[in-house]
């Protein structure tokens, strides 16, 4: 060991070599670390696209298995209404079973007494009982206050329930546990007369649900809106349990975490710990349903191909070292030898020769490459001169930049100000009106008719109204705004035509009253898009309240064609229009015809948004000049 440090002392390549390792090593541990590092975060960010992409195709695989129970009912409701008859609800409830494979049941059933030959309870009932299809008359028993009837009528609208037990003693009932589509019922007085509502197997939702998974051991889980399992994959914790059973804040706030975002229908990411073994749940709503859904990956599957890695790392790291320790060596020792040829060309240096242009070499050795260095010092000299003078340049015309910069950045102060100032004037109008009235009712609540106070109550509604439609364009203006759209935006609903124009018209008669739009289409009513429903309503809506907003009520119209490939929507009105200086301006967001006119100048702009985003266009017919022309052009398909 002695002659051996000796030997180090004395040899200058042992010592380069051994000062290069000292320095090489830890560079080299520390680059091999965050190399490690950095593949376990690009591994795990790929799980989480893996898993979400997943989550997102199974939730797809399942909203289209929901939607066909919910279209069947829906189609349905309309026979109902127009066969009140005991016999007739018995044949429309088979129908629906028998022509839709997903449905396993649909029922029928009325208030007290709506068939007073048929006692207090009616309730028509068909099951699908195997490859066999049962309709019967079900037995007398409460079934208002079941979950499938008392909650559509207590919400006054179609819902998702379940799942629930359906066994009722001494009639025909389901023997798994069941979800439901409900429908309220309701006469030509919309009067509520009861409930339609077609069931659907847990157990075939939740065979959807498992088809795919990413790992081995990764599962789904299903809650509802208060915390109960739907789908889990120990069945006994199924409706018995909630996620928030049993845990704790002090040891389980993770989970809690989890729950209040699912329960509230969040969507995201999240690391938690179930069962002891760290896990990674992707979560996302269930759409038009109370239901969240969540895959959950083991963190252990996860990560498999990399903890697997470590075990061959090690091995060839200290084998690397070693190779690097024996490369370094050679080198070293390769490069000292001609060191003594430097003699030679340093004495001219030491004879004070320093003006001496030093020539270039072709030699390979040290001494060579030391010349050749200072041979190339003396050119780099000017070249770094040069550099100096560009970096000057450049200097200057950063500076420019960063002036036009500030210039830009006080135009866009300006410009934060006058919008602040538009916006707190758009909004402190229907406010104050608001508010106005609101005193007005309190001080002279006694004297007021009864007309004039629905009068006032209708002023303040409208001016809210509109307080909600300003609000709602801020918040889509937003960066926030834009990236929910662009995250949720989804076009796979399919949307007739017809019925979404006049869903739109009505809205807008709703807002202004006495205003009439008419309504002209080439399209039959069972004419259907893909598209996106919230989206395209807010688009045609500011068409159409635009028109009424800036003309006369009277002489809108509202008309559908389509081409080969796409669907156009029209909007005219005979308004004062748009002059052609401010043209190209309207779909700015922000730009007004002058400050005091009123809105935000935010309607035109989003629905410029919202139609590209669903895969069409909005623009402005120029030639029209007897008022405002728009047509909105959205795509569809043949099949």
């Amino acid at each position: 060991m002695k002659k051996l440090l000796i030997r180090i002392r004395r040899s200058l390549s042992l010592k380069l070599s051994l000062s290069v390792l000292l320095m090489a090593i830890p560079i080299f541990l520390i680059a091999l670390g965050i190399q490690f590092l950095q593949s376990r975060h690009i591994i795990k960010n790929e799980a989480e696209e893996q898993a979400t992409a997943t989550l997102n195709t199974t939730i797809q695989r399942l909203n289209a298995r929901l939607m066909q129970v919910k279209t069947a009912t829906d189609a349905n409701a309309w026979l109902v209404r127009d066969n009140m008859q005991p016999d007739s609800l018995l044949a429309i409830t088979r129908r629906i079973v028998m022509l839709n494979g997903n449905a396993d049941g649909c029922s029928i059933t009325t208030e007290p007494y709506f068939f007073p030959q048929m006692g207090r309870y009616f309730s028509a009932y068909t099951i699908r009982d195997g490859d066999s299809i049962i309709t019967v008359r079900e037995g007398q028993y409460d079934y208002f206050s079941k979950v499938w009837y008392k909650t559509p009528e207590t919400q006054g609208k179609a819902c998702w329930v379940g799942p629930f037990d359906d066994y009722n003693p001494g009639t025909l009932y389901a023997r798994e546990l069941l979800t439901s589509y409900c429908r309220p019922l309701y006469d030509d007085e919309q009067t509520f007369i009861g409930v339609i509502s077609t069931d659907i197997h847990l157990s075939k939702l939740s065979a959807i649900v498992e088809q795919e998974t990413p790992y081995p051991n990764a599962y789904y889980m299903m809650v509802a809106n208060d915390g109960h399992y739907y789908i889990h994959p120990d069945s006994s914790q199924i409706v018995s349990q909630t996620i928030f059973d049993g845990r704790t804040p002090q040891e389980h706030a993770d989970i809690i975490a989890l729950g209040h975002e699912m329960v509230t229908g969040g969507t995201g990411t999240m690391k938690v710990k179930l069962d002891g073994r760290p896990c990674l749940v992707c979560y996302s709503p269930v759409a038009n349903t109370p239901w969240s859904l969540a895959l959950v990956c083991p963190v252990d599957d996860v990560l498999y191909s990399y903890n697997r890695l470590t075990f061959i790392l090690i091995p060839l790291l200290v084998v690397g070292l070693l190779l690097i320790l024996l490369f370094v060596h050679h080198i070293v020792l390769h490069s000292v030898r001609p060191l003594f040829l430097l003699l030679d060309q340093t004495e001219l240096i030491a004879e004070g020769r320093y003006d001496e242009q030093i020539a270039t070499t072709g030699r390979r050795d040290a001494v060579g490459g030391l010349q050749n260095s200072f041979s190339a010092m003396q050119k780099a000299i000017d070249s770094h001169v040069s550099a100096i003078s560009q970096a000057n340049s450049e200097a200057q015309q950063r500076n420019e930049q960063l002036r036009e910069a500030s210039q830009l950045a006080e135009v866009a102060g300006r410009q934060k100000t006058a919008f602040i100032q538009n916006m707190t004037h758009q909004i402190r109008t229907p406010l104050n009106i608001a508010m106005g009235f609101a005193q007005v009712l309190h001080d002279n609540a006694d004297v007021l008719s009864a007309d004039e106070v629905k009068s006032i109550t209708a002023m303040m509604s409208r001016n809210a109204k509109h307080l909600s439609r300003m609000t709602l364009m801020l918040y889509d203006s937003s960066d926030t705004g834009t990236s929910e759209e662009e995250q949720n935006i989804s076009c796979n609903e399919r949307i007739s035509c017809n019925e979404v124009a006049r869903e739109c018209i009505a809205n807008t008669i709703a807002f202004f009253p006495g205003t009439t739009v008419s309504f002209d289409t080439a399209l039959p009513d069972d004419f259907c898009i893909i598209s996106n429903h919230l989206y395209l309503v807010r688009t045609l809506r500011e068409l159409i309240y635009n028109a009424a907003k800036y003309s006369d009520g009277s002489h809108i119209t509202m008309t559908l064609s389509k081409t080969d490939t796409t669907v156009r929507f029209v909007v005219e009105d005979t308004g004062p229009g748009i002059t052609d200086d401010y043209i190209e301006q309207i779909f700015t967001p922000f730009a007004k015809v002058n400050d005091l006119s009123e809105g935000l100048g935010l309607g035109l702009p989003l629905s410029k948004r919202h139609a590209v985003n669903l895969g069409g266009d909005l623009t402005l017919d120029p030639d029209y000049r007897e008022g405002c022309r728009f047509t909105l052009e959205l795509p569809f398909s043949k099949h």
